[in-house]
């Protein structure tokens, strides 16, 4: 017998009969081809499973109208929570921070004319039933409470009416005795002092221009502020009786001394409970002269709008 050592023919034979058994020889082309083969088969194994079940490889447009509701409905819900947000945030600002309130009347004049739009800071003096929006909430007292300082500019519920929002100046505090005589503001016997200052102009033009007496008027503590009166030292609440300030409650004032229904009038207005007070007037976001146009007539706006007051502060 030949030795296969010795043989290279027979060991050739020996090779090729070794190569048979092991198949045929791996190369990267044939490994491609076993993969893509693979991933046919199972692409026709997953076409004849959606054709068992009605099903198709192709959108239909049934597919695509599904589609695009859905896609709409997941586009109305984000817009609903943005909106809800959005609300939420709102209501949190009012409640807790600041909330925007406009003058309606002249009792402010000078400090505050009628157009004006301020905002309120709802913290100032904490919070009551009232500071919550139509007072959802009713509760006694006041939370994380702070008394007003003589001078502030406050926003409170009227007593006789809590529906009615008054806007007005503190001068008088628990236990203080408030009286006018001849027009000067007296805090506990002693007048205030009050310095005259240049008129105050009402209008426009020759028809309708009118001046006042202004004056600067300085509150115990230093608070100064101006003050106008149009009928002079003689109009009806020019001289009073003397009030004393009960406890928990607050004597307020308008600045257009002879214009202002006020604490003076104790049957309509008298004395502000402390849970009555809203907040303090901070400044204005926005002042339109309603003289001049209405809000719907955007046209007269530039004319109207009164751009030198805008984001001043309100002392």
């Amino acid at each position: 017998m030949t030795d296969p050592l010795d043989d290279p023919s027979a060991a050739k034979s020996a090779d090729a009969a070794s190569q048979s058994e092991r198949g045929p020889e791996r190369t990267p082309e044939r490994d491609r081809e076993r993969d893509r083969a693979r991933f046919q088969a199972e692409r026709a194994e997953q076409q004849a499973a959606r054709a068992a079940t009605g099903q198709s490889g192709v959108p239909t447009a049934d597919d695509k109208t599904a589609a695009a509701l859905k896609k709409r409905a997941e586009e109305t819900a984000d817009f609903v929570k943005t909106i809800v947000y959005a609300l939420l945030i709102a209501v949190f600002v009012r409640t807790f921070a600041y909330e925007p309130f406009n003058i309606p009347s002249g009792s402010m004049i000078p400090t505050l004319l009628v157009g004006d739009y301020l905002f309120v800071s709802k913290f100032s003096y904490g919070y009551s039933q009232y500071s919550l929006p139509f007072g959802l909430i009713p509760f006694e007292g006041r939370i994380l409470d702070s008394e007003p300082e003589r001078g502030d500019v406050a926003v409170f519920r009227l007593p006789a009416d809590p529906k009615v929002d008054y806007i007005k100046r503190i001068v008088g505090l628990p236990g203080d005795r408030i009286q006018m005589k001849l027009g000067v503001l007296h805090i506990n016997g002693e007048p205030v002092s009050r310095l005259r200052i240049d008129d105050f102009r009402f209008g426009e033009g020759a028809s309708g221009a009118r001046s006042v007496r202004r004056y600067e008027e300085t509150l115990p503590g230093g608070v100064s502020h101006a003050i106008i009166e149009l009928s002079g030292d003689t109009g009806l609440m020019d001289n009073t009786p003397e009030y004393t300030v009960p406890d928990g409650h607050y004597f307020a004032l308008g600045d257009n001394r002879d214009g202002s229904q006020d604490s003076r009038f104790l049957d309509l207005v008298g004395y502000i409970p402390a849970k009555n007070l809203i907040g303090r007037a901070e400044f204005l976001f926005f002042s339109v002269d309603g003289a001049k146009t209405e809000w719907y007539e955007v046209w007269n706006w530039p004319s109207a709008i009164r751009f030198g007051r805008i984001f001043n502060g309100v002392r």
